[in-house]
This record gives structure tokens, C-alpha cells and sequence, in this order.
């Protein structure tokens, strides 16, 4: 049975949500499944933007079929090379053998990696401002190189003013029956999933998105449509906003991020003084996370939220804690920058893993520590309270308060 849900008057949805899904891309954990986004026009020339995971592909058919009614495939639009977006293009050129392929160059070399039909005789290259005019519709081409794979672009269409985003603008989570931001509580119930979404899959390329971000400021944006997540049409400048500020590495909150692992306790301990001591300066919304719990994809979308970051763990084997050290090395490798860290260390017999975390984040741009004093041993000590209070009041002055 086909789902296809109407966009404006001649565009389609024709994607699908995967619930059963655990852990996107084998790395991130969705406890709401995830969206594989495909949008098909019917115009006097019929176009489909990108296909789905092949996890969805019986639904996908059912709905590309039922949207063209009897009608061939003119053109697919191919603006990433994903699996989960392109995973069915040698079926669809299959059942419309005559369509055409329009991508960019670098495009072309990666179908030719993942699939073995002749995309040569099939192919339109566009590049960047090059047009497509379909009848009604007229879509420009905007390059989007490195948001998130090299191949990427973007789609707009002048007529009704939507921007086929890719990758961006995309959010972990299915679709359930609501298709728009608008007919949710999008920034309550959706915003830090955007968030988590960007900065673990794009958070790396930055610069990259600040370009297309330039890009994107000179159209007339109705609607994105990514190809994860919601339709959005009521807070496009909300999430234009934030995208900059992620994407130029900017805090969003004035506060501080504690992420902490502790093998027995005193660590943990040391932490819990710590954020209760910021929390009678004055300063609101403390996070803590215990990086040993919780999946570094989420500690990760916080530490880009955050403006100061306390880093607190053990040292294990002469190194760090071995769960601090996989976040950290999350951390380095997705490029924050322009942060502010403590770094508290702990080791009952030989403390080591302080010098060794400074190492990591100082060759992060933008990087400042304004404290790396406390060492604990085993357990933090009575006559070490008014060494946490200094980093207490050395945060509150950093915070301007």
C-alpha cells in the first residue's frame, strides 16, 4: 500500500521511517528510528530527488509508482551518494530505463564505485548555478561540496521556493504522520536531535557550511526539505541560525558542561562539589555527564552547545580512562573549537592523564584552559576545597558573573 503525502500542489513525498533501527550508520544510537527523505515532482517533466535505504525499498517503490501514475521518470536528481539516500538508484533506472541522471561530476565516479549500470549514456552534469526547467518549476544547482561528502550539492526551487537540502538541515528520528516542523513542538521536542545530528555527521566541516550557508542567505527560502527528518517551513530562520552557529563553532549556552568518568567514585564526587559550588555562583543550566553512561554522540552535540567545558577522569595504564579517552578523541576528531576547559585529574599512585588530555585539546583551534591545577589522589581532600573553589570563581569570572 502506497504513503505518499502531498508537499505543495505538484510535490511529493515519497520517503519512509525505519523504527526498527538502533544504531544509525552502526554508530549512533536513534531511539526513534530514523527518516530516509525522497521527494518526486509531477510536472510536464516528472523528477525524483534521491531515493531511500534499501531497509525501506518494497515502501519506496509502492510510492514512486503510485506518485507517477502511469507517468515515466524523466529525471533523477542525485545530491548524495550516501547509501541510505542512493541505495536504490539501479532499480530505479531499471524499471525507467530512459531517465536521466543529473549530478555532479564527482558524482558520477562514486556511482561508478557502488553500482555497475552505464551512467555515461544517462547522465546530465550540472554544476554550480546551472539550471533545470521542468515546466512549471525551474531548480538551480548550488555545489555543497564537504556538507558532508565531497559530491554534494543542494537543489532550489525558484517556483516554490524550497530548498532540497541533502544532508543538511536533517535530524535523527522517524517520521511519524507529521511531515512539518509546524505541526509539532519542533523546538521542544526536536531541536536537540537536529543538533546531534549535525554535529556528529557534519560538526567536522564547519567552514564547509558556513560556505553554503553564504550561499543559501542570497535565496528566498520557503521550505527545507532535507533528506532526514521534517519538513521545515515555520522556523527556517531559527534553524538557519543555529547551523551558524554550529558551524562556526559558537556556544549557544553561557554555561558549563561537566564530563566526567569515575571508576570508583571519587572522580565522581569531586564533580558533584564542583557543579553544586557553580551552581550557589550563580550559574544556570550545568550539565554533567558521566562519559562511561552515556553515548559520546550526545556528549559531543553538548560540548558544541556549551561555552565552558569541565573535563574530569582517571588516569588508567598510564593514560586516560579509556571512555574519557574514546570522547575526547570524538571530540578532536569533529573539530570543536573556541572553547573554554577545565581539566581535573585523578590517579592513586601516578596521576598522568592531565598533561595528556591539555596535549589533546590544545590543537583545537581556538582552545583555552583556564585551569588544569586540581589532581586528585584516590579522593578529593578536605585542603583541596579551596583549590575548587578557585576554579569556581575562575569559571564565574570567564562567565562574566
Amino acid at each position: 500500500m502506497h504513503n505518499i503525502r502531498k508537499i505543495t500542489e505538484d510535490i511529493f513525498y515519497i520517503g519512509c521511517s525505519d523504527r526498527r533501527l538502533s544504531l544509525f550508520e552502526s554508530a549512533y544510537p536513534v531511539k526513534d528510528g530514523m527518516s530516509y527523505n525522497s521527494y518526486v515532482l509531477i510536472d510536464e517533466k516528472t523528477v525524483l530527488f534521491d531515493t531511500v535505504d534499501k531497509v525501506c525499498a518494497e515502501q519506496f517503490y509502492e510510492n514512486l509508482d503510485a506518485s507517477l501514475n502511469g507517468r515515466e521518470l524523466d529525471y533523477v536528481v542525485v545530491q548524495h551518494m550516501e547509501p541510505d539516500h542512493c541505495a536504490l538508484l539501479a532499480e530505479v533506472i531499471e524499471m525507467h530505463p530512459n531517465v536521466q541522471v543529473v549530478c555532479t561530476q564527482k558524482t558520477v565516479a562514486m556511482i561508478k564505485q557502488f553500482f555497475t549500470f552505464d551512467i555515461d549514456s544517462r547522465v546530465t552534469i550540472v554544476k554550480e548555478g546551472d539550471t533545470l526547467k521542468t515546466g512549471k518549476h525551474e531548480f538551480q544547482f548550488i555545489m555543497a561540496p564537504m556538507v558532508h561528502w565531497p559530491e554534494v550539492m543542494v537543489t532550489y526551487d525558484k517556483t516554490d521556493k524550497i530548498l532540497f537540502s541533502a544532508d543538511a538541515f536533517g535530524s535523527f528520528g522517524a517520521i511519524n504522520g507529521n511531515l512539518f516542523d509546524n505541526e509539532v513542538n519542533w523546538e521542544k521536542d526536536y531541536l536537540d536531535e537536529a543538533r546531534r545530528y549535525y554535529t556528529n555527521i557534519v560538526g567536522k566541516y564547519g567552514l564547509q557550511v558556513q560556505m553554503l550557508l553564504k550561499k543559501a542567505s542570497g535565496l528566498d527560502i520557503k521550505m527545507l526539505c532535507p533528506l532526514h527528518g521534517l519538513m521545515i517551513r515555520e522556523n527556517i530562520n531559527l534553524f538557519i541560525e543555529k547551523y551558524d552557529k554550529w558551524s562556526s563553532y559558537t556556544p549557544e549556552e553561557n554555561s558549563v558542561l561537566i564530563a566526567y568518568s569515575s571508576v570508583y567514585g571519587g572522580t565522581e564526587s569531586a564533580v558533584n562539589l564542583l557543579a553544586s559550588k557553580l551552581a550557589d555562583k550563580g550559574i544556570k543550566g550545568i550539565k554533567m555527564y558521566d562519559v562511561s553512561m552515556t553515548h559520546p554522540s550526545f556528549v559531543l552535540s553538548e560540548a558544541f552547545r556549551y561555552s565552558h567545558i569541565v573535563i574530569a577522569t582517571t588516569t588508567y595504564n598510564a593514560g586516560i580512562f579509556e571512555s574519557m579517552e574514546t570522547f575526547l578523541h570524538i571530540l578532536s576528531s569533529h573539530s570543536l573549537q573556541n572553547r573554554k576547559y577545565v581539566i581535573i585529574q585523578n590517579g592513586s599512585w601516578a596521576p598522568a592523564c592531565g598533561g595528556q588530555i591539555k596535549e589533546i585539546l590544545e590543537k583545537l583551534k581556538g582552545t583555552e584552559i583556564l585551569d588544569d591545577s586540581i589532581c586528585i589522589k584516590s579522593t578529593l581532600k578536605e585542603e583541596q576545597i579551596a583549590e575548587l573553589d578557585n576554579v569556581v570563581n575562575t569559571i564565574a569570572k570567564s562567565l562574566n558573573l
